[in-house]
């Protein structure tokens, strides 16, 4: 038995020193943009080279949570949407046609079509990806013999334009629909159907170029298409087509200003001067996106989250944590911080996409993900079908979880985890792969000097409800295969630690840095990454000095009794939502949100927190009260006067510290976006 244990141990020795040995690690604030990846579609010169290159969609398999939602997604609002949504019905839909006629058809079409038809390539559903195909021909047959597609409509998709310059918005959208079906199944159609549109878009006026509000700010939507096609192509002409749209795009670049205060375009405009960048080479325009995103936060944003306050519009004066967002803009800013993370390689934008996945979205959508509402907040004690302007900048009900109402989000979402589970894992500039946002699942990826050869990366964590990351290289081409290996150490982790087949890497990871760990890696080969977690408080000095509470990359908030009133959503619909006839009410239902517990409470500063563990659940969901596997006790008291405002919407936060009187108590707290009501910027009490 002691010879047995000698040479167990002998073993592992010699297998921790051959791995040691064989592993190249280093720490890389970015991965080096020197060289180019010669198996996937990257920046071509005289653009900059990308830092991380995205994969085909499909390459990338989520599994655990990531996973649960998509399928969510699937038999829920995404899925059955074409069932509920009059702007989805083909009868009369200028985006069904096949000519451009109809009675409707603007955004809503696109909106949806482009995160439905990424979820059906990413699990290969048949029905959904035969659906996209049948909306795509339609959009193929549109094509006028001067290039333009889809429906001719102005600025508010209303009316059938006569005359001029249609809106550009909502093609922007589609053709990121036709990137996706190109990426997945290579229909030889897309490439010279984009370069017609685009050398149409050439031969519109000056004068008339971008005119309307929403074309105007999302510009850069239409220039990041643009730069998709020249990198497929390498055709120049479209370089000055880009100069010419960043031109008459919104000047996203002004010093301490912004165009406009709408929320979803800044979360989804700000990113046009990077994008631009890739073309100039101007540091200034890469630091204006930097500055637009400080920019907004630091006026309207002082709240935890990873967004800002613009219940549509940011107001001055409306700055404290009851101001909600868009679930629009939450999609958008993901989309924005995923694009970011490829452009610059910075771990800065993955952590923020973190942030608002993790601590935002989910609290956006039911459970069931059969209903959505148009705003949430970090601070939201009610949920319901009022009226609560002006303390939110629009008048009508906002509030409540709705399948039938918000005529943008109810087709936006879409996107939100399709685009998340892709970005999972990007291609690095060196022929590797990186591990960008930690989930279960796999990648699979060609890899490798030379021709290289596939590779098959698995994946097992709960993160972010826990700290370990385990990689596994399931398949690699015959005897094994030398590529870099690439893992993102968070902003907010201080201490990471990897091995190797059980052995220690000597390498001290860096706070937002890439870890790089270069080996001839064959099958059966195992990384564990552990992200050690820690209780972190943040004040928000500009929001009368609240606190919200962090554990790694999850933030808390008061678990609040979730009282749940069911109704006819159609009853409580905006005015510009549509339905269809035949849509089933019984099967869509909508809800209101009440408390059914005291709200009011502040944090006492200076107590421990206590973390309970609790099992995973059995249905890969964690994202309720009751499901989430890490509650937290803390220490608070009552602040009686702490009430509903006038507008009946949870209080203006009181200047911390607040003088209270009553006892101290233990307070529960549950992951943030775990819950639908929340109070997530805690005064402090003494």
């Amino acid at each position: 038995m002691n010879f047995l244990r000698f040479g167990l141990t002998a073993g592992v020795c010699i297998a921790g020193l051959l791995a040691k040995a064989q592993t190249k690690a280093d720490v890389v604030s970015r991965p080096s943009a020197k060289m180019v990846n010669t198996f996937y579609v990257s920046n071509r010169g005289p653009l900059k080279p990308l830092a991380l290159v995205p994969l085909p969609v499909g390459s990338v398999q989520p599994r655990g949570w990531v996973r649960r939602y998509l399928e969510l997604q699937r038999d829920g609002l995404t899925g059955k949407l074409g069932t509920i949504s009059a702007w989805l019905d083909k009868k009369g839909n200028a985006w069904y046609s096949g000519n451009g006629q109809g009675d409707h058809g603007w955004e809503e079409v696109p909106y949806w079509l482009k995160g439905y038809g990424d979820l059906g390539y990413i699990l290969n559903d048949p029905a959904i990806i035969a659906e996209t195909k049948d909306w795509l021909e339609k959009v193929f047959a549109s094509q006028q013999p001067d290039g333009w597609f889809g429906p001719r409509l102005g600025a508010d998709g209303s009316r059938e334009l006569k005359g001029g310059t249609p809106d550009l918005w909502p093609n922007m959208i589609m053709l990121w629909c036709m990137q996706s079906y190109y990426d997945y199944g290579h229909d030889p159609r897309v490439l010279p159907f984009m370069k017609r549109y685009f050398q149409w878009e050439l031969t519109v006026p000056e004068n008339e170029l971008l005119k309307t509000y929403w074309e105007n700010s999302r510009g850069g939507d239409n220039l990041y298409s643009i730069y998709w096609l020249y990198n497929h192509t390498g055709e120049t002409w479209l370089l000055g087509l880009a100069e010419r749209i960043h031109r008459h795009t919104a000047d996203w670049t002004q010093k301490d200003r912004l165009p406009n205060w709408h929320n979803v375009n800044i979360a989804q405009c700000f990113r046009e001067p990077a994008e631009y960048y890739m073309q100039t080479g101007d540091s200034a325009m890469l630091q204006a996106t930097y500055h637009d995103f400080a920019f907004i936060r630091q006026l309207y944003g002082q709240v935890p989250g990873g967004m800002f306050g613009a219940d549509e519009n940011a107001r001055k004066g409306h700055t404290d944590a009851h101001q909600a967002v868009e679930t629009c803009g939450m999609v958008e800013q993901m989309a924005s911080d995923e694009l970011l993370t490829g452009i610059t390689g910075d771990v800065f934008w993955a952590d923020n996409c973190e942030d608002v996945a993790f601590n935002t979205y989910p609290a956006a959508v039911m459970p069931d993900f059969k209903a959505l509402r148009y705003l949430t907040a970090p601070n939201m004690v009610v949920s319901d079908s009022s009226n609560h302007a002006p303390g939110i900048a629009n008048d009508g009900p906002f509030l409540m979880m709705n399948p039938f109402s918000s005529r943008c989000c109810q087709h936006n979402h879409s996107q939100g985890w399709p685009y998340y589970a892709e970005h999972l894992w990007m291609a690095t500039p060196d022929n590797g792969v990186a591990a960008v946002l930690y989930s279960a699942g796999s990648v699979r990826a060609r890899v490798g000097a030379g021709k290289g050869g596939m590779v098959v990366v698995s994946e097992r964590t709960h993160y972010p409800f826990d700290e370990a990351v385990e990689f596994t290289v399931d398949s690699v081409k015959g005897g094994g295969l030398a590529f870099p290996l690439y893992l993102r150490v968070p902003g907010w982790c201080t201490d990471a630690t990897v091995t190797v087949n059980g052995a220690d890497v000597p390498v001290r990871a860096v706070a937002g840095s890439w870890l790089r760990l270069e080996r001839k890696w064959v099958a059966g080969d195992r990384v564990e990454l552990r992200l050690p977690m820690s209780f972190t408080t943040r004040q928000w000095a500009a929001n009368k000095n609240s606190e919200s509470v962090n554990y790694g990359p999850l933030t808390f908030s008061l678990k609040i009794a979730e009282s749940y009133k069911e109704m006819d959503g159609r009853q409580a619909a905006q005015g510009d939502s549509h339905w269809q006839a035949g849509a089933d009410v019984s099967a869509w239902p909508s809800y209101e949100i009440f408390p059914a517990s005291l709200w009011n409470y502040g944090l006492l500063p200076g107590e421990p927190f206590t973390i309970t563990r609790r099992p995973w659940p059995k249905d890969d969901f964690p994202w309720t009260p009751g499901a989430a596997p890490i509650v937290i006790e803390a220490k608070g008291k009552l602040i009686p006067e702490w009430m509903l405002d006038k507008n009946g919407l949870c209080g203006v936060l009181p200047q911390s510290p607040v003088k209270a009187s009553g006892p101290v108590e233990s307070i529960e707290l549950v992951p943030m976006g775990a819950a639908r009501l929340r109070i997530s910027a805690f005064p402090t009490v003494e």
